[in-house]
């Protein structure tokens, strides 16, 4: 399923099969959290973005509409004309980040819904029901993600009972998969790594995991609050643990200069809502760093947002005009906005793989990881 194709140092150039077509990776994912793009977007457009691969969550899709209405409806791919890979978040760090009340046991999680205050059961087997339901080529194991930083006793309880929740997704996974009515029986399950910012727990637990012999494997519980150099410190430690010849998935990461170290540091998959969220607001994002379009100085700016990008905003309509439309409250403010910046984080991704296969990776880290970082 996976065939890494060049190397250079840790960074990696590979080829991901999945039921509903190829992924080029690295790869960043558009997250279409409640199965459709803050800002306007379908998924024709995401297409003409350059996507390739959707991530919506369970968590959302479970509360509303429910699984079963898409389900019944011919799961995710019809529902929203999407016709590439879907993978879905298994609704764990939803559940620990918006949930009230919420009670953790070996079974699962109880907890009250954000959005009508229903109390909910969620175990490891429900999420993997949900998740086929929807009928994603890739589901996420059910994990627990703890606060950054967290007591090492707690962490390392969390950790084992996440491993155990894991043994018991890839076994209602390979039941499901069985099944004749079942949406996508090529459906595939990708294990989460946890342990905090303990690098022991971290390694200890990837080794677990591993032994499972998935399909995937994610790093997860990062980019929650702990400074970036942590990060890139865990990332370090644990990556060479994962399996080599498995696609390795950074969670809800992140910046380009994020997404172009993690690849350095041998990670192949990357979702973030930063791009779509910045946008929303006027922070958008250059090949020359990042600018904000609310600045006065762009009221009479006739320039596109990047001169070099080809995207449908770039290729039509000037800064001027897109800051007027944020200044008078437009919905198109949103959609031309959200639009660039996935274009640009799309094209980040597929420039990365250039240089890979072109044996050039550390000049464009060394030209580009720091450059996109700088606010204009």
């Amino acid at each position: 399923m996976f065939r890494i194709l060049k190397t250079e140092g840790r960074a990696r150039r590979g080829v991901f099969e999945t039921p509903h077509g190829t992924v080029q990776t690295p790869v960043f994912m558009n997250v279409a959290t409640q199965a459709a793009i803050k800002g306007g977007l379908d998924a024709f457009d995401l297409r003409q973005a350059g996507c390739q691969v959707v991530l919506s969550n369970t968590y959302h899709l479970h509360l509303r509409p429910g699984e079963e209405i898409v389900r019944t409806l011919g799961g995710l791919h019809r529902f929203i004309r999407w016709d590439g890979p879907i993978l879905t978040d298994s609704g764990g760090f939803q559940v620990f980040s918006l949930a009230k009340l919420r009670k953790i046991d070996e079974e699962g999680v109880s907890f009250q819904s954000h959005i009508d205050g229903r109390r909910i059961f969620m175990s490891p087997e429900d999420s993997i029901r949900i998740q086929s339901c929807l009928g994603s080529d890739i589901a996420m194991a059910f994990d627990e993600c703890v606060e950054n930083p967290s007591p090492r006793d707690y962490v390392k309880q969390s950790a084992d009972r996440t491993y155990r929740w894991l043994v018991r997704c890839k076994s209602e996974l390979e039941r499901l998969n069985e099944l004749s009515d079942t949406v996508n029986r090529g459906q595939m399950l990708f294990g989460i790594n946890q342990g905090g910012t303990y690098k022991d727990l971290r390694v200890e637990h990837m080794k677990k995991i591993a032994e499972l012999d998935l399909p995937g494997y994610a790093v997860g519980g990062l980019a929650v609050g702990e400074p970036t150099e942590v990060m890139y410190e865990i990332l370090e430690e644990v990556v060479p643990f994962a399996p080599s010849d498995k696609p390795r998935y950074l969670m809800g990461v992140g910046t380009p200069s994020n997404i172009i170290e993690a690849v350095a540091r041998g990670i192949d998959f990357f979702d973030c809502v930063l791009p779509a969220r910045n946008a929303r607001h006027g922070h958008l994002f250059t090949w020359d760093g990042v600018i904000n379009l609310n600045n006065k100085k762009y009221e009479e700016d006739p320039s596109p947002i990047d001169e070099r990008c080809e995207c449908h905003t770039c290729r039509n309509f000037s800064r001027a005009y897109i800051r007027h439309l944020l200044k008078a409250g437009e919905v198109l403010a949103l959609r031309l906005a959200v639009l660039h910046n996935l274009h640009f984080f799309n094209k980040l991704t597929a420039d990365i793989r250039s240089a890979l296969e072109e044996d050039r990776f550390e000049s464009f880290r060394s030209e580009w990881s720091a450059r996109l970082s700088t606010r204009i």
